[in-house]
């Protein structure tokens, strides 16, 4: 069952292309946490929208969030792609895509991991969730405008 606006987002403990592992509870309380579940690294569609992140990553910052990204790929493979395009936040290996499953973001064509973004406030609370495997951009103008209206609240 995909997760919706309003639902707690599940935690998850996933290792970061620096080895690490990562958890949504670290940033309970804290900060907001734009999650990103995204294809594969170094892939057309994939490298725009994550310079498009990478571009805005301080208004995020500024907006009391965090930006994460999540896709099957190795961690080292996520070392890779963050060094090649000086990406500044956390990219998570989700191999198995079992946060991805947890999540309920879905598959295109019911073979390419999907494009979806969640915005989760500090309180773990699904605010907005936009799914859209083209509009690349569209992942990194949603979730501001998202961070803008909670602010306002």
């Amino acid at each position: 069952m995909a997760i919706k606006v309003g639902d707690t987002a599940p935690n998850f403990n996933l290792p970061a292309q620096n080895g690490k592992n990562v958890s949504l509870a670290d940033f309970r309380g804290q900060k907001s946490v734009v999650l990103y579940f995204y294809p594969k690294d170094d892939t057309p569609g994939c490298t725009i929208e994550s310079c498009a992140f990478r571009d805005q990553y301080e208004v995020f910052q500024a907006a009391g969030a965090e930006v994460i990204g999540v896709s099957g790929d190795s961690s080292n493979s996520h070392q890779n792609f963050a060094n090649k395009y000086n990406l500044p936040f956390t990219l998570l290996s989700d191999q198995g895509d079992k946060v991805r499953k947890q999540y309920g973001a879905t598959t295109a064509f019911g073979l390419i991991p999907g494009r979806v973004t969640y915005v989760i406030d500090k309180n773990g609370i699904v605010q907005y969730v936009f799914d859209s495997m083209l509009n690349f951009k569209g992942h990194v103008e949603e979730a501001l405008k998202t961070l803008q209206q909670l602010a306002v609240r």
